[in-house]
């Protein structure tokens, strides 16, 4: 059952170039860190192609279920950016130049710069909340609870802090982590008694090779530190009594 003070996003990742893998997807992890140090827990993420039936239906069925919805790309001035325009069919909302858009970029380039593949950055849902971009000039826009985001890394990274008036979360959403120098077969039964007696705490359980090492990594997360050094405790306490090398704390 969720917990009354839970806050849940989605992410939405949109573009044909993270699916073929030709692009590298860095901002489901930069909007995760980011959403937790706020109190807000990332529920699902997807990754969808620029196509506008799929990224209406994903987004309708997202933002019912979860407190917000960010999406990622599809939000430039090529054909294949259609991310505004879906978003506009998602709402019923007329697909429209952004007035206060229009201005920034206008002033943002010089005479002459502000071409028509550049104007149709600002071409949005109507009466669509900006979101300022302090990097590139191109604002991203918020409807209800969507918000849409470019997806340069760099660009979205710093448009992130002009949405802190807009999310309310709950208290951070903190991590521990525990490196063994083990595998996880030897752990997995004192692991999931620990997990079975804190059900308030998220124990994740990751095997690492690195440096030549092979072990596993042991994430603790919840919003309450005394919850997670608890949980700490008990398994620092199964490990020595197994005798097994921590190789990293943090």
């Amino acid at each position: 059952m969720r917990d009354k003070k839970e806050i849940l996003a989605g992410i939405i990742i949109i573009g044909n170039e993270i699916l073929s893998g030709r692009t590298k997807d860095t901002n489901t992890s930069c909007l995760a860190l980011w959403l937790n140090s706020i109190g807000v827990k990332v529920k699902e993420v997807r990754v969808i192609p620029d196509d506008e039936e799929t990224i209406v239906n994903t987004v309708n069925k997202l933002r019912k279920e979860l407190d917000y919805i960010f999406t990622s790309g599809g939000i430039g001035p090529t054909h294949d950016d259609i991310t505004a325009q879906s978003i506009s069919k998602a709402f019923n909302l007329n697909y429209e130049i952004h007035p206060e858009g229009y201005k920034i970029l206008e002033a943002y380039y010089k005479p002459g710069e502000f071409n028509e593949g550049r104007q149709k950055m600002i071409w949005m849902p109507k009466n669509a909340k900006l979101i300022l971009n302090p990097t590139s000039g191109a604002p991203g826009f918020s409807v209800e609870n969507v918000f849409c985001l470019p997806g340069v890394p760099s660009i979205l990274k710093s448009m992130l802090g002009g949405l802190m008036n807009d999310i309310v979360g709950g208290e951070p959403i903190l991590s521990k982590t525990i490196s063994l120098k083990t595998v996880e077969s030897e752990i997995a039964s004192s692991l999931t008694k620990v997990q079975n007696e804190n059900k308030d705490v998220e124990i994740g359980s990751y095997p690492f090779f690195h440096a030549g090492k092979l072990g596993v990594s042991i994430v603790l997360r919840s919003s309450k530190k005394d919850r997670i050094e608890n949980c700490a405790s008990k398994i620092l306490s199964f490990v020595n009594e197994k005798k097994i090398q921590i190789v990293d704390r943090e």
